[in-house]
């Protein structure tokens, strides 16, 4: 999706369950990028460049509010 930001990145597709429902709930765009690849195989999460969150720029602040409030020691880009 053109335009959409990275905003975090995960290593295993069981670090985005929770946070996956918070983005549906609040209505936010986003994809996560890798996410099946990674589910195939998550031992060549790093090889694949993790799981990507990616947002529109538009709703850029209010999902690093999220990520904060979720777990504040998320590795953010």
């Amino acid at each position: 999706m053109n335009g959409f930001k990275t905003i975090a990145i995960f290593n295993y597709p069981h670090e985005i369950v929770v946070l996956k429902h918070i983005l549906e709930q609040e209505e936010i765009h986003y994809f996560f990028e890798n996410e099946h690849l990674v589910s195939v195989d998550p031992l060549a999460s790093f090889a694949y460049g993790g799981i990507q969150l990616k947002v529109h720029p538009n709703d850029f602040e209010q999902v690093q509010e999220i990520l904060d409030n979720l777990n504040p020691k998320l590795s953010i880009v």
